[in-house]
């Protein structure tokens, strides 16, 4: 349920930021003249298909793509990949972050809105206990797409 809330509440404030940027080429408006357009990241990340954030860390999420998982600690101005080197594929599914510790981060492997002539199954389940400095994989090789983890 956070997951499901972190996900709509991050899509709000995106929606929220495309609604003023859109006025924001009016130059004759002073409270948006001074807008600019930028690339929020993460900049590999291909279709994202899980987002979770750290309960009581408005700047901390991690968001899982066609690219693996991604990591911001500074409310998106930047993303860095956690999951290369560690997991053999790079569709997520789901994760989800420990509301009791926000170091353990689980990810289900598998893009869950699978697409057959352009998604990958995944390779089951991985945990980290560091906050996504280290992975360890746990199983369910052959579930293919993992679409929640609580």
């Amino acid at each position: 349920m956070k997951t499901l809330l972190t996900g709509l509440l991050a899509g709000t404030a995106l929606l929220g930021m495309a609604s003023i940027a859109t006025f924001a080429d009016d130059k004759d408006n002073p409270l948006f003249g001074a807008l600019e357009y930028r690339n929020i990241g993460p900049f590999r990340g291909g279709r994202a298909t899980a987002v979770a954030g750290v309960a009581g860390d408005p700047s901390t999420y991690y968001i899982g793509a066609t690219g693996g998982v991604f990591k911001t600690t500074d409310a998106g101005t930047s993303w860095q990949p956690v999951s290369d080197g560690f997991m053999k594929t790079g569709s997520v599914g789901a994760i989800a972050v420990a509301a009791s510790n926000p170091n353990v981060v689980v990810v289900g492997m598998g893009e869950s809105p699978f697409r057959g002539v352009a998604s990958s199954h995944g390779d089951g389940v991985y945990k980290s206990v560091d906050g996504g400095k280290t992975w360890e994989h746990l199983g369910l090789d052959g579930a293919r797409q993992i679409s929640t983890v609580h």
